[in-house]
């Protein structure tokens, strides 16, 4: 009996919401906020009003794999150096919640990740700091440098790399139909091993988008955004700019046989459904604890982790923005 890869597409959809696990949203949000007025009780002067960004600022988190971030403005005078002001920060972070938290080193960001709770749960915060480009224009512009944290460099020798956070979270507003496509990108990467950075996979199905004439139901469109993976990634000269700077190449963080396996493995996907479409479910796989949910078929809304499913916490040395 053949799979309709439209209706099983739009559950998968529907049983990754972040609807689903409110109640831990809300711990999150506010295990964030207190530490949000920490920060600003602490720097005063020296930081601008520290903001939220990621995926579910995006609107694109699934409630498998999570994250909160906090991006941190500091101002261009606050420190001499951006690696005195990711060292001061980690510092501060350490010596606030070391009792009641994992505090590391990240590439960009420093993670905290608290203790266990009552019940179960692990809230875990990605501090992002950064200093302003030009003294005293960061609210005209929101022109940021980021530390890179040596064990985690990325972008050649570089020790930091100008950013605007905002930019990104603006290049993906108003697109509901690529959020939903960068969504399912993210379910079957992560049921993949999450080896593809969820920015990367983000800018690329918007840049199918903007480049293809893509309409139809929702496996229609997910097909063409795929088959755009599959003809581009292993393309010479293919770019894929990041919005918050025109220098930064996302192709450029990929090594040659690591766009050849994206496209290889686009190829490998649609083959597979196109001969037996049962095959989808191993690639989009819906998300069982919250099958017969009757949220459902009601909630909107995304957000991050899920209660009770005792996911272990991802990595968050990957990502950033």
């Amino acid at each position: 009996m053949s799979t309709n890869k439209q209706e099983h597409l739009q559950k998968v959809l529907e049983t990754h919401r972040m609807t689903h696990v409110q109640n831990l949203v809300d711990k999150f949000k506010t295990k964030r906020n207190e530490v949000k007025e920490a920060l600003e009780a602490h720097y005063g002067s020296e930081i601008y009003s520290p903001f939220d960004s990621g995926s579910f600022k995006k609107h694109t988190a699934v409630n498998t794999k999570f994250d909160l971030d906090v991006v941190v403005p500091f101002k261009k005078n606050s420190f001499d150096t951006l690696d005195l002001m990711f060292e001061n920060l980690y510092d501060f972070l350490y010596d606030n919640y070391k009792e009641v938290a994992q505090i590391r080193k990240q590439k960009v960001s420093i993670g905290v990740i608290f203790d266990e709770d009552d019940d179960g749960d692990v809230i875990s915060l990605d501090i992002v700091p950064g200093r302003e480009l030009n003294q005293d224009q960061y609210a005209n512009d929101n022109k940021l440098n980021l530390f890179v944290y040596s064990k985690y460099g990325i972008f050649s020798s570089s020790t930091y790399i100008q950013t605007n956070i905002q930019a990104q979270i603006d290049h993906i507003k108003a697109k509901e139909n690529e959020r939903k496509i960068i969504r399912l990108l993210k379910i079957w990467n992560n049921n993949d091993g999450k080896e593809y950075k969820s920015f990367l996979l983000e800018l690329i199905a918007i840049k199918a988008f903007s480049k293809e004439n893509i309409t139809g139901n929702l496996w229609e469109k997910l097909k063409k955004v795929m088959e755009y993976i599959k003809e581009k990634a292993s393309e010479d000269g293919f770019k894929l700019i990041d919005p918050g700077n025109s220098n930064n190449d996302l192709m450029d963080t990929l090594e040659n046989w690591q766009k050849d396996n994206l496209s290889n493995r686009m190829n490998t996907i649609l083959e597979r459904i196109s001969n037996n479409s049962e095959n989808i479910k191993s690639y989009f796989p819906i998300n069982r604890e919250f099958e017969d949910d009757d949220k459902s078929s009601n909630s909107s809304g995304y957000g991050l982790k899920t209660a009770g499913l005792n996911y272990s916490t991802p990595p968050k040395n990957e990502r950033f923005g």
